[in-house]
C-alpha cells in the first residue's frame, strides 16, 4: 500500500481540501481597511472641530446658543457621528438592487426638499442663505442630501437608458433637464458648490456610462459657459473671484479675500509639523467658520504640512478604493453597482478638492465643507451613507465572487 503524505513537498503548508474551503469562508465580508479609514477621519475631524471651536463661545454670533460650554460643537459632533454610524449600519443591509429600483423615487422625495426650503417659514435661514430645514434638534441640509441621491439616479438612468447613451435627445437631454432644474432650485438658495458637485457626479457616471464624446466635450464646454455667466452676472460672486485673484490687495483682504488670507497665514504658520494641537492662533476670531469651510487651515496650522498629507493620503485611499470596487463590480456584470461606486468616487474627490482647493488658495472661496471632517450634521450622516452604500456594493462583489446568492 502506498504511503501517502499529509503534506506536499514544496508548499509550505499542508492543506487539505475542507481547510482550504474553511480558508475561503473566512475571508472578509467587509472591507475592514475602508471602515477604519473612515472612522479615522471623522475622529479625527471631532478632534479638529473641537479645537477650531473652543473659543467660540466669547463670540457675539454664537453666544446665544453656546453661552459658556467650551465643548458645545465638540458634543454635537459626537452626536452626528453616533447617528452616521447608525445610519450607515441601517444603509448598509439594504440590497444594492432595492437602491436602484427606489433611485426615481428618493430624486423626486428630494426635490420636494429643495422646494420646501425656498418656502419662507420653513426654510431656515443661515448666514444670508435658505438652505436648511428644521426639525428642532439639528437642521437638516437638503442639499447634501441630494449629491448621494443624485449618485443613484445618475447611474440608474445610465443602466436604463444605456442604449440611447450615444444621442442628445433621448441620452442626454433628459438628465440635463432633471439637473437643471436642481441646479435652479439651488441657485436660489443659493447654493453654487452644491450644484457644482452635483453637476460633476452626473457628467461624471454619464460618461463612465458610454456617453458620445463630442457630445461630452461640447456639454462641459457649455456648463464652462454658465458657471462663467452666473458669475460675471451675480456682483458678490465677481467680487469675490476678482478678490481671490489678488487677496492681498488692502481692501481685498479686509473683506471680500478676509477668510481666504487668514487661512494662507494658518498655513504659513503650521510650516511643517505645526504649532501644536490646540495651538493656532488664527482660530481665535480671525478665521471665520474655521470649525466648519476652513477646517483644513487649522489643522494645517496645528499639525503642518505633515498633518495635512495625512488627511490628503486617507482621502485619496478612500477615493482609489471606491472605483476599485466599481471597477470590479462592471467586471461581474453589475453595472449599476459600479457606477454608484465610481459616482460616490467622484463625489468625495470633487468636494474634497473644492474644500481643499480653497483653503489653499488654488479656487476662489466657496462653502463647501470637508467630507467625514467638518462639523455638520447633514453632511456627516450623507458622507457615512454614501459610504455604507459602498461597502454594500464591496459585500456583494465578494459573494458574488464566491459563487453566492444576494
Amino acid at each position: 500500500m502506498a504511503l501517502q503524505l499529509p503534506f506536499r513537498f514544496g508548499s509550505k503548508s499542508a492543506e487539505t481540501p475542507m481547510e482550504s474551503r474553511a480558508r475561503q469562508s473566512k475571508m472578509m465580508e467587509y472591507d475592514q481597511p475602508l471602515v477604519w479609514v473612515t472612522l479615522l477621519l471623522m475622529l479625527l475631524g471631532m478632534v479638529m472641530v473641537y479645537s477650531a471651536s473652543i473659543s467660540l463661545p466669547d463670540s457675539p454670533k454664537f453666544a446665544n446658543y453656546v453661552r459658556w460650554q467650551n465643548t458645545y460643537f465638540l458634543q454635537r459632533q459626537a452626536m452626528f457621528i453616533a447617528v452616521s454610524l447608525i445610519a450607515g449600519l441601517f444603509v448598509f443591509r439594504v440590497r444594492v438592487a432595492d437602491l436602484q429600483k427606489a433611485a426615481p423615487y428618493l430624486f423626486i422625495g428630494t426635490l420636494v426638499l429643495l422646494v420646501l426650503v425656498l418656502i419662507p417659514g420653513v426654510g431656515v435661514v443661515v448666514n444670508g442663505g435658505r438652505r436648511w430645514l428644521s426639525l428642532k434638534v439639528f437642521n437638516v441640509q437638503p442639499s447634501e442630501l441630494m449629491k448621494v441621491v443624485a449618485v443613484l439616479y445618475a447611474a440608474d438612468y445610465t443602466v436604463r437608458k444605456q442604449e440611447y447613451m450615444h444621442k442628445l435627445t433621448k441620452g442626454f437631454m433628459p438628465m440635463a433637464a432633471a439637473v437643471g432644474f436642481v441646479g435652479l432650485l439651488l441657485l436660489l438658495e443659493p447654493d453654487l458648490g452644491a450644484f457644482g458637485v452635483i453637476v460633476c457626479i452626473a457628467m461624471g457616471i454619464l460618461f463612465l456610462g458610454g456617453i458620445n464624446a463630442i457630445w461630452f466635450g461640447g456639454i462641459g464646454a457649455v456648463l464652462v459657459v454658465i458657471f462663467g455667466s452666473i458669475i460675471a452676472l451675480s456682483k458678490f460672486r465677481r467680487e469675490r473671484y476678482f478678490a481671490y485673484l489678488n487677496p492681498w490687495e488692502e481692501d481685498n483682504a479686509l473683506n471680500k479675500a478676509y477668510q481666504l488670507t487668514h487661512s494662507l497665514i494658518a498655513f504659513g504658520r503650521g510650516e511643517i509639523f505645526g504649532v501644536g494641537l490646540g495651538g493656532s492662533v488664527e482660530k481665535l476670531h480671525y478665521l471665520p467658520e474655521a470649525h466648519t469651510d476652513f477646517l483644513l487651515a487649522v489643522i494645517g496650522e496645528e499639525l503642518g504640512l505633515a498633518g495635512v498629507l495625512v488627511v490628503i493620503a486617507m482621502f485619496y485611499w478612500i477615493i482609489k478604493r471606491a472605483f476599485d470596487i466599481g471597477r470590479q463590480a462592471i467586471a461581474i456584470d453589475q453595472t449599476f453597482a459600479g457606477l454608484t461606486a465610481k459616482g460616490i468616487g467622484i463625489w468625495i474627490g470633487v468636494q474634497t478638492f473644492i474644500n481643499m482647493g480653497v483653503n489653499l488658495g488654488l479656487l476662489p472661496t466657496k462653502g463647501l465643507t470637508l467630507p467625514l471632517m467638518s462639523y455638520g450634521g447633514t453632511g456627516v450622516v450623507i458622507n457615512c451613507i454614501g459610504l455604507a452604500i459602498l461597502l454594500r456594493i464591496d459585500y456583494e462583489n465578494r459573494v458574488l465572487m464566491r459563487g453566492g446568492r444576494l
